[in-house]
């Protein structure tokens, strides 16, 4: 049995989401990233992440070349950004301030998390790819989360912590 694909988009559109901006350098040292929502945590021992990558994207080949990669957190404030990152045929990275990490993988200086991995696996998803990573390198900042529901971003408000 199969389920109607639309009525399934509006289902997962429904589940806030956290946004992330994902990059990696190819072996020519272009730079490459796009934007995502389905990122993950995947395992605590040892550290792991995953982030899935639509197999048409223009940046497919590289990614799944690629010995290694970045997940910049977004914040709020990064709504225009994750919009650019999510547009076909143009140079993302055009204008934009990114810098070299450790791992020498553009990383946004203001994201609120950036987390440089290895490629631990990756794993066929459907139409997308899931790229398995082991951060090697992790940065930090405080800040408002980005949030995409309902093919919108919304602002968290400021919540009462319960002791």
């Amino acid at each position: 049995m199969s389920v109607d694909q639309s009525l399934f988009l509006e289902a997962m559109g429904r589940f806030p989401t956290g946004v992330t901006i994902v990059t990696t350098v190819d072996r020519h040292g272009r730079r490459w990233g796009f934007t995502a929502s389905s990122f993950a945590s995947l395992s605590l021992q040892p550290p792991r992440i995953l982030v899935c990558l639509d197999a048409s994207a223009n940046c497919h080949p590289s990614f799944t070349q690629a010995d290694r990669f970045a997940v910049n957190i977004l914040g709020a404030e990064h709504e225009d950004l994750a919009r650019h990152f999510a547009t076909k045929m143009i140079d993302k990275f055009d204008g934009m301030d990114f810098k070299p990490g450790d791992l020498r993988l553009p990383l946004l200086p203001d994201a609120l998390a950036a987390l440089e991995c290895l490629t631990a696996g990756r794993l066929p998803g459907g139409d997308h790819t899931i790229m398995v990573g082991e951060p090697v390198s992790i940065r930090l900042r405080p800040g408002s989360p980005a949030v995409f529901c309902n093919r919108q971003f919304w602002r968290l408000s400021e919540h009462t912590v319960r002791t």
